[in-house]
């Protein structure tokens, strides 16, 4: 008789999953600028004593918040943006104070090197960047087709992941994972580009399939990707987490608002992080106030 399968039961707390990172690794956090971003674990971050951190990301407050923190040693970013607030304001401090080293890459480069990642190829050719400086600046080589049309094209190197850090709308606990609402975008990507992905969700359920067998094609990764997974209501706020909440924008104008001169972290840390998500929530009016922020309508 064969022994009985084991189905592992991939449960963490947010300080587990920050415990399996370590000073100087690369961290792509998946979500765009301020949507699905997986602030309750970046705030874990933010809390602990990582430091000399790789960040890659298409990056919002997740990013400003690290650099302001010092916990960036590099950043690999296609933009790093509020949407409406189109600049972030402490990835700016960082960048023009010098304080991190920077790989800018267009959107388009930026997926295509997640993807040589994901498919553990050293590069993949491409057309996006030719005619631009962006491949000059960034160290980027060019690759000549071996076919007849001998095109050059640039060669966009895998953006190899040591973890990556996604928030989705829902999973079960053996990493069964459901993104709802139209922008899940890349995080499929970062997560196949990692060799460990982690998630925060909205809600944990029992076994997807007999729960909600129904949302099938909202499950955009395998489980085989996903190495922990924890529960965190509203732990994308300030960024949005469709269908469940918008972006709350009265709290990222006020954390813009704190970045203007002097602009000291520090000095704002607390109110922007706290001492546990429990007490961050809290500080923003608790869940019913943010799943009562309204979606944006563009």
């Amino acid at each position: 008789m064969s022994a009985p399968t084991v189905k592992p039961d991939k449960r963490m707390s947010p300080a587990e999953i920050v415990a399996q990172l370590s000073d100087g690794m690369t961290i792509g956090i998946g979500g765009w600028g301020p949507r699905r971003k997986p602030m309750a674990l970046v705030r874990e971050i933010l809390r602990s004593d990582l430091k000399d951190l790789t960040v890659v990301a298409y990056g919002g407050a997740d990013v400003g918040m690290l650099c302001a923190a010092g916990k960036v040693r590099k950043l690999v970013f296609a933009f790093v943006s509020l949407d409406a607030i189109p600049l972030e304001p402490w990835f700016r401090k960082a960048r023009e104070a010098g304080q991190i080293d920077v790989l800018e890459l267009d959107e388009g480069m930026f997926q295509w090197g997640l993807k040589a990642a994901a498919f553990d190829l050293p590069f993949l050719p491409t057309r996006v960047g030719l005619g631009t400086d962006l491949a000059e600046l960034g160290g980027l080589k060019h690759v000549q087709s071996p076919y007849d049309d001998g095109e050059v094209l640039v060669a966009m190197p895998a953006l190899k992941l040591d973890a990556a850090l996604l928030h989705v709308n829902r999973s079960d606990w053996r990493g069964n994972v459901q993104g709802f609402g139209p922008d899940v975008f890349y995080d499929e990507w970062f997560a196949k580009a990692a060799a460990k992905t982690y998630v925060s969700c909205e809600e944990l359920v029992p076994a997807m399939e007999d729960a909600y067998p129904g949302d099938a094609q909202a499950n955009f990764v395998e489980r085989c990707f996903v190495g922990g997974v924890v529960e965190i209501p509203c732990g994308a706020h300030p960024s949005m987490m469709s269908p469940a909440y918008g972006w709350d924008m009265k709290a990222l104008k006020a954390y813009t608002d704190a970045a203007r001169d002097p602009g000291e972290w520090s000095q704002v840390a607390d109110r922007f992080v706290g001492a546990s998500e429990a007490d961050y929530l809290a500080s923003v009016g608790g869940k019913e106030a943010v799943t009562a922020l309204p979606l944006p309508v563009f």
